[in-house]
């Protein structure tokens, strides 16, 4: 696989594990803590690495010349939808002007982002 797009599943997972630790704070804001600004931070990495994903996970199969192609494209679309979906969750825990542990642990538990990182573990033992 390639180290972009093992960058950009690093990212999301990296995200992914700061949001479970900033839920169980129990922060009725990211107002006047350490982590409050490193919440938005965290979520806006992340959103940029989802962006890329599909796109990364196409040229790596194009490049490799993966075959059925068919079958990686097929899939490849699953994983740009689950990254859509998850994008739009992401983008509008951002829009709030206050993130809680409570939105967080919500955000954690939205089947979109799930399965995005079920999606990215596959691809990840699938692609060279």
């Amino acid at each position: 696989m390639s180290a972009e797009i093992l960058d950009h599943g690093n990212t999301v997972e990296e995200c992914y594990e700061f949001m479970l630790a900033y839920a169980a704070q129990g922060r009725p804001s990211d107002q006047g803590s350490k982590s409050g600004p490193q919440i938005r931070e965290f979520l806006q990495r992340a959103a940029i690495a989802i962006a890329a994903l599909a796109e990364g996970c196409s040229k790596v199969v194009k490049d490799q010349r993966l075959e059925p192609a068919e079958k990686y494209s097929a899939f490849i679309a699953v994983l740009d939808r689950d990254a859509h979906d998850s994008l739009a969750a992401i983008d509008l825990v951002l829009a709030q002007p206050s993130i809680s542990s409570q939105l967080v642990d919500n955000l954690n538990a939205s089947v979109h982002l799930r399965a995005l990182l079920t999606d990215m573990f596959l691809m990840s033992e699938i692609l060279p």
